[in-house]
């Protein structure tokens, strides 16, 4: 199920440049999953990186490759083992694979209208957000803050500069700062050493356990965000393309029934990803494939002591690189900021979203009725809403 014809890739400063723009969302959840779960850090780095390397090469657009949100957050949280995060990585793959090959996924995004697509988009970007002032940007006190306020300053001098691309001047910063404030050469050296992924084969009982603990949970976020949304990024950035959900939604279910094998994390498309990437000047699957061979360096040479060595990295640049995905995604509202109702309607569905557990199913079911209803006039606001 190809997309079109084949675009051309690019691997210059701009899709170098791109290829950061979601590393300060996947970077620290592989860092808790890992931490939490106990998993091979060389088979989650390495299959990760092999997922972005096919996403580029399928696609040939920035289509990102995250791991799987409310997923990792129930990892983290509870501390669930590696053989249950297969069994579910497998079972949500078997569930999108249904969903794509029998037009189900089709039917869905005729239900849900774009208003609620948009604040789905709107609910990431304030959790995006919220993670990137609270946590990132105070994380090295204040040495930390004026790293911050640096990047800041130069991301909005430089942001859409073809030339100086942004984000490789902030990615150098934060090297520059790390080599400074925080290399341990004699960690760094102990981290390398040549390491592959191990195969697994999920047991019935985990693929069980993992889609009641983990699959369900994640499936509303993944219909919204992950292939609703990121449907809708495509169109807003790559109308010539015109990919469809079930294109998006079969990766999506193509990359998940290979993972778990190799003892990766499971994954799925994002718009927030699409946005970071594009945000900082990604407009060919080159970025995604640049981004991808990053975490295959890391993983086949660095696994042993991947922990160790991330954490030189400041957070607080990951910080201001992640404000920004948050802030190109909010501003995605501006098409349909001229008809009031639809955008009140996703910015209550933006608040549920983020706001609520569970929200990204809250918001999607409340939201649709929503759009309904007033738009058969059932709560006295007549058909003001627009597609």
């Amino acid at each position: 199920m190809p997309t079109t014809t084949a675009a051309p890739l690019r691997f210059d400063r701009n899709e170098f440049a791109g290829a950061f723009g979601d590393l300060g969302t996947d970077l620290p959840l592989l860092i808790g999953v890992i931490a939490a779960s106990g998993l091979d850090s060389a088979g989650v780095l390495i299959v990760f990186g092999l997922m972005q390397v096919f996403s580029g090469l399928w696609y040939r657009l920035p289509m990102p490759v995250q791991p799987l949100k409310a997923f990792a957050a129930l990892v983290i949280a509870q501390k669930i083992p590696g053989r249950v995060i297969f069994g579910g990585g497998l079972a949500i793959g078997v569930s999108m694979f249904v969903l794509s090959v029998t037009g189900l996924i089709d039917a869905l995004a005729r239900l849900v209208p774009k208003p609620v697509v948009r604040g789905i988009q709107f609910g990431l970007a304030l959790q995006l957000s919220t993670l990137a002032l609270k946590e990132y940007v105070p994380a090295d006190g204040l040495p930390g803050f004026a790293l911050a306020a640096v990047a800041f300053l130069v991301t909005v001098v430089l942001l859409g500069n073809r030339r100086w691309p942004a984000a490789l001047v902030v990615i150098g910063l934060g090297v520059a700062y790390a080599l400074l404030f925080k290399l341990n050469l004699a960690t760094a050296q102990q981290a390398i050493g040549l390491r592959l992924p191990t195969w697994h084969l999920p047991a019935q009982a985990d693929i069980l356990t993992g889609a009641l603990l983990l699959a369900l949970p994640q499936i509303p976020l993944s219909l919204g965000n992950s292939i609703l949304a990121t449907r809708q990024v495509t169109l807003d950035y790559f109308p010539e393309r015109a990919l469809s959900v079930r294109q998006i939604s079969f990766t999506y279910a193509l990359m998940n029934l290979v993972v778990p094998f190799l003892g990766g994390f499971p994954v799925c498309h994002g718009s927030g990803g699409m946005v970071g990437h594009y945000a900082f000047g990604a407009r060919t699957g080159g970025s995604v494939i640049i981004y991808g061979g990053l975490f295959l360096v890391l993983g086949l040479f660095f696994s042993q002591g991947f922990q160790a060595v991330v954490q030189i990295f400041p957070l607080p640049i990951l910080g201001v690189l992640l404000l920004f995905e948050a802030l190109s995604l909010a501003a995605l509202l501006r098409d349909i900021s001229p008809q009031r109702t639809d955008l009140l309607l996703a910015l209550l569905v933006g608040l549920l979203c983020a706001g609520l557990p569970f929200g990204y199913l809250v918001g999607l079911v409340v939201g649709t009725t929503l759009y309904y209803a007033m738009q058969r006039g059932w709560l006295g606001l007549g058909k003001s809403i627009n597609n």
